[in-house]
């Protein structure tokens, strides 16, 4: 395996709201157009590392924040809910984009990421250019309906951590929680110990179980909400169809998320969809392939921002 850079950027930058300290990186010419790069879940900022070098010969800025619970970015208060929903995750990116006055810009999300770019394109359409998707399908209305029993045993994680035992479990061992998606939902072969140790640094926030525990069980059982986001919510169950330009790319060996969950989505957007296969690829295509993840974003990017 070709070393890999140790960071994506020289120095990180950070954002105050109303609820967090929201650390993130950024890069590119200041006057480029503004691309906001979402990571995953269990991953942070690095997995963009290896596409960030292309998007700034292509002129374009990117910036890329830690999520809540996740490396650099912090809670301002211990009485704060840790509330890991996909809606709390939009406000924090607004807050960020807000912050940087930037009115209009795209956004590009993995996983986690990946939800909150349909979420943003949900609630604001009037502030996106387009999106990028990679790995996870669109859920109208960010509803989580019942999967299959194939699906189920591929989400066996997340059963685990409704159970109270298992929500032990993870917080007991987070790094191992998250070193066992790493091993299982992509083809042998794709990282080394060296780049989950380095990754697995941002896991060691107090928050990561906590946001974690709250994301994943709030789709399955009832979990305490952060009441801030209600109108959010609202909003966000109104929503069916999306009318930003979308690009979906899907690892056609994702063991996680595979193609036939992503399959015939076309229907729910109005203003374009693209759905892009990788063959071979697994749940981190921007790590597993870069180089095709960067010419597909870009390809997009160009065409619609």
């Amino acid at each position: 395996m070709t070393p890999l850079p140790a960071t994506i950027a020289p120095a990180s930058h950070s954002v105050t709201t109303a609820a967090l300290e929201i650390g993130y990186e950024s890069g590119g010419p200041r006057d480029g157009h503004p691309v906001l790069l979402l990571h995953g879940w269990p991953d942070d900022v690095r997995g963009w590392r290896l596409v960030v070098p292309q998007l700034e010969r292509a002129g374009f800025r990117w910036i890329a924040p830690w999520l809540r619970g996740f490396g650099a970015t912090r809670f301002l208060s211990a009485e704060t809910l840790r509330d890991g929903s996909a809606v709390a995750l939009a406000q924090d990116a607004l807050d960020v984009m807000d912050h940087l006055r930037c009115a209009r810009y795209s956004v590009v999300g993995h996983d986690w990421g990946a939800r909150v770019a349909y979420t943003l394109a949900a609630l604001c359409p009037e502030r996106l250019c387009a999106i990028s998707a990679l790995a996870l399908s669109y859920s109208p209305r960010g509803r989580f309906p019942t999967p299959t029993f194939e699906q189920s045993r591929r989400w066996w994680y997340q059963w685990f951590m409704t159970t109270d035992r298992g929500a032990e479990a993870v917080r007991a061992d987070p790094k191992g929680f998250a070193r066992q998606q790493w091993n299982t939902w992509s083809p042998p072969g794709w990282f080394d110990d060296q780049e989950f140790d380095a990754t697995a640094k941002s896991f060691e926030n107090l928050d990561w179980t906590n946001i974690t525990l709250n994301a994943y069980r709030s789709r399955w059982r009832t979990e305490p909400a952060d009441t801030r986001y209600g109108r959010l919510r609202a909003k966000l169950e109104a929503v069916a169809t999306l009318s930003t330009p979308t690009l979906m790319i899907q690892g056609g060996a994702d063991a996680c998320d595979p193609p036939s969950e992503s399959a015939d989505q076309a229907r729910f957007f109005s203003g374009g969809y693209r759905r892009v296969m990788l063959e071979g690829i697994g749940h981190f295509p921007a790590r597993e392939a870069p180089n095709e993840v960067a010419r597909e974003v870009l390809s997009h990017l160009t065409a619609h921002a």
